[in-house]
């Protein structure tokens, strides 16, 4: 059973991925290759889109989108990856902006409304972003959402030819009043 799409804001919104993207996110992450590299290889082909959009298929992943709200173009994508049920109730973030509509806050906005997501329809509690110390702009995005950096993993990921170290930054559900009968009920939610 899918869940139902986010909520919106003022200058975005959040819909899923869907197959109809391709043409649209294939051309965003050709054309934001200068930016992304080497901090994420976005789907730039149309198999690679393919498996990107049979992962966004499953319980454990969510593909979401960043849309304007007045044209309804694609600013950016955001994904929770990993997503574990149980005790853990988290997930693991990766996004990527539209190299021409980078650094308006588009991509504030929208992790801000995948937060709300996360922790109200998804009931989750944490999800974490792990980005390469060198990518500042990621870092600011993630720091301007309220997250807090927790630390560093040595050759976290296999990035572009090669083991790149991580900075992990983390978004915790404060507000979350979660008893052990909630928590146990969410386990088998898809």
């Amino acid at each position: 059973m899918r869940r139902r799409a986010p909520v919106t804001a003022p200058r975005v919104y959040l819909r899923k991925v869907r197959g109809s993207d391709r043409g649209e996110i294939i051309d965003l992450a050709r054309a934001g290759r200068a930016l992304h590299d080497p901090w994420i290889s976005p789907p730039r082909t149309p198999h690679a889109f393919r498996l990107y959009l049979k992962r966004t298929q499953r319980d454990d992943h969510e593909g979401l989108l960043v849309c304007l709200q007045q044209t309804h173009e694609i600013a950016g994508v955001i994904n929770l990856n990993n997503i574990v049920r149980g005790s853990f109730l988290s997930a693991s973030l990766g996004y990527y902006a539209a190299a021409r509509l980078a650094g308006q806050g588009y991509m504030a906005e929208g992790l801000n409304l995948v937060k709300d997501y996360a922790f109200g329809e998804l009931g989750l509690h944490r999800i974490e972003a792990n980005i390469q110390p060198d990518n500042s702009r990621s870092i600011n995005l993630v720091r301007r959402c309220g997250f807090e950096r927790e630390g560093a993993s040595r050759a976290f990921l296999f990035i572009d030819g090669a083991w790149r170290d991580h900075e992990r930054w983390a978004f915790v559900d404060r507000r979350s009043t979660l008893t052990n009968v909630t928590v146990s009920r969410r386990v088998g939610r898809p």
